[in-house]
């Protein structure tokens, strides 16, 4: 039994065997990973070894939880196919603890998250031009929006903003169902004040409309496992074939250290997954045999914004003064490795609604059955109705996530573009992943661009340890000032005439809390926000890697995930992660950059002076 697993001397004692050499070694095989490996194989025609800490849901009894939209909320608790991490204590939230699941599978947080097909705002790459420094002009708007156009198939097919015969599939889905909730909530966002737009991610970000979604035309899930990788691993064409046959995949092996000739990477040391706890890190349960992976030209992170600087502080690359307080030799005195922490924060406007407008009655389960509670609903038969349906059809209730639509404002004048995003779901979640056993809806409302800035920091040397979260949410006077104007536009947009025949009463927050109060609105938002599972920017390009993402100051080292973000996006950050893999895969094979595209965006005529 291996109880501590370490970059230090200790490490030696351990048996160790050598593995076969590659072209390049992917270290995670999520959104990013798997994007670039099929690129790696496909294109360039490169060997690569994709190694995946998580296991496959392909061939498993419960490949349903993940494939089916609808089940989303089941493996976010889940350690099988979930890190299932928690921040530290947030000073600035009452102590609170906050989830993190990651996803653990292959196809990473892609097989795990909601689904929701965001790209950010054409200025955040604006700002990324500038933030990067030296070669940050290649993540200008214009330039990035090819690659978008490059990894996506959307159902409407191609234009100057969408991609048509990409491997990811996008879709936009009404579910007859609920969609009267779904249309009124869009209708409230008018009476409002706020815009229609009926394309999130194409000219105008701004306002209220259709969302689009990481769901196939039949239904499935579309993650980066569906759509890079299987293809590869069960091929349908003789292209397929041959590119598969040049991808090594191991799952359930855990990189644990990179290998050094000096400051050369020269590949990476894994241990057999040990069992995951509750919390995060493992419990040490390994046969203690470490195998050495050789690449011939790189080794390129892929394992998040928490697993990447993780991987290099305990590969001796970090703060020097952490590295040794964890007895880990220091190959590379590197500061910033593992700050600027980003995350998005969120909190849900809930109402119980008079008419039977929303999911309950397919998603609402018993309480207090423990594991069991997953899968005893309150009304069986509509949720056996709908599994049935989705299974043989691919069509019903089963076949979204439930995020069809949404919205994009400004929280005040002065302010160029949104920065405070809706997701509507039509029911009431308690917690984060348990539905209410009535009718109702809800607005998920959060901040786009927090000022706040945290850390993922080693809690030892070893491997087997979950890494010190802290999103260091709240932080700052500003982000504070922008999520109680939020909580205020949010119910002024719930209360509008649109939703009036289906309102009961607001559930959360109760109506005693004075809105009016900065003190309470202030004392709701510490006590109820949730992370929106959004962790970046701890690699971050222009101070840990450059505008190619490689480690500055050693060689044949690379990160390309969301950890080399240099700041947010405004929106969800799987379509961003997807882009940028596409793109590094060109600079990685020394392809040139795809032409940029002549495309501009939508400015509101009054923002310097008007909220709305």
């Amino acid at each position: 039994m291996l109880s501590r697993l370490t970059t230090s001397s200790s490490l030696r004692r351990f048996s160790s065997t050598a593995k076969g050499s590659y072209d390049y070694i992917i270290i995670g095989a999520g959104s990013a990973g798997a994007t670039i490996a099929h690129r790696l194989v496909k294109d360039a025609g490169a060997s690569v070894l994709l190694i995946e800490n998580g296991s496959s849901h392909y061939g498993s009894w419960d490949w349903w939880k993940i494939n089916m939209p609808a089940a989303l909320t089941f493996n976010l608790a889940d350690a099988k196919y979930n890190w299932d991490f928690y921040t530290v204590p947030q000073k600035h939230m009452d102590g609170r603890r906050l989830h993190q699941p990651r996803g653990r599978a292959l196809g990473g947080s892609s097989s795990l998250n909601a689904m929701a097909y965001v790209r950010g705002h054409a200025l955040d790459y604006e700002r990324w031009a500038k933030e990067i420094g030296e070669g940050g002009d290649a993540w200008s708007y214009r330039n990035i929006l090819p690659y978008y156009r490059k990894a996506q198939s959307h159902q409407a097919g191609e234009s100057t903003y969408r991609g048509g015969s990409g491997p990811l599939t996008v879709t936009q889905r009404r579910t007859k169902a609920v969609e009267a909730i779904n249309q009124a909530f869009v209708l409230a966002g008018e009476q409002a004040g706020y815009p229609r737009t009926d394309d999130m991610n194409g000219f105008q970000q701004e306002g209220f409309g259709p969302m689009d979604m990481t769901v196939t035309p039949d239904g499935k899930r579309a993650s980066t496992w569906e759509c890079y990788l299987k293809p590869l691993m069960h091929p349908q064409t003789p292209e397929d074939e041959a590119a598969g046959k040049r991808l090594k995949l191991i799952s359930n092996e855990m990189a644990v250290r990179l290998l050094f000739d000096k400051t050369k990477v020269v590949g990476v040391e894994t241990i057999a997954s040990p069992k995951p706890k509750k919390g995060g890190g493992f419990y040490s349960e390994t046969s203690g045999v470490t195998e050495k992976h050789v690449a011939k030209s790189e080794v390129i992170l892929c394992a998040g914004a928490v697993g990447s600087p993780q991987l290099l502080m305990l590969s001796g690359i970090g703060n020097a003064k952490d590295l040794e307080r964890h007895g880990v030799p220091v190959l590379l005195d590197k500061p910033m490795v593992g700050e600027n922490l980003q995350d998005h924060l969120e909190f849900y406007v809930q109402y119980l609604s008079q008419l039977p407008c929303s999911l309950y009655p397919w998603a609402a389960t018993i309480p207090g059955l423990g594991l069991l509670s997953k899968y005893a609903y309150r009304q069986p038969w509509r949720a056996i109705q709908a599994g049935i349906l989705w299974m043989l059809a691919g069509r019903g209730i089963g076949s979204s996530n439930h995020f069809e639509v949404g919205g994009f404002i400004r929280s005040r004048e002065n302010m160029p573009h949104p920065d405070l995003q809706y997701h509507f779901i039509p029911g009431i979640v308690t917690g984060q992943l348990d539905f209410l056993a009535e009718h109702g809806y809800q607005a998920h409302c959060g901040t786009m661009r927090p000022t706040s800035r945290g850390t993922v920091q080693l809690s030892s040397g070893s491997a087997l340890d979950a890494p010190l979260i802290d999103p260091n949410f709240l932080a700052t006077e500003e982000d504070r000032r922008d999520l109680r104007a939020g909580l205020r536009l949010t119910v002024e947009i719930m209360e509008q005439q649109a939703l009036q025949e289906f309102k009961r009463e607001r559930y959360a927050p109760l109506l005693n809390l004075n809105l009016d109060s900065d003190e309470e609105v202030d004392a709701w938002i510490r006590a109820s926000s949730h992370s929106g599972y959004h962790l970046s920017c701890t690699c971050a390009m222009g101070k840990v890697v450059d505008a190619e993402g490689r480690v500055k100051g050693v060689e044949n080292l690379r990160v390309a995930d969301a950890s080399i973000m240099p700041s947010m996006t405004s929106g969800n950050l799987n379509a961003p992660t997807i882009m940028m893999a596409e793109l590094l895969a060109d600079r990685i094979r020394g392809e040139a950059p795809l032409p940029p595209e002549e495309a501009s965006w939508y400015e509101p005529p009054n923002w310097k002076t008007s909220q709305r």
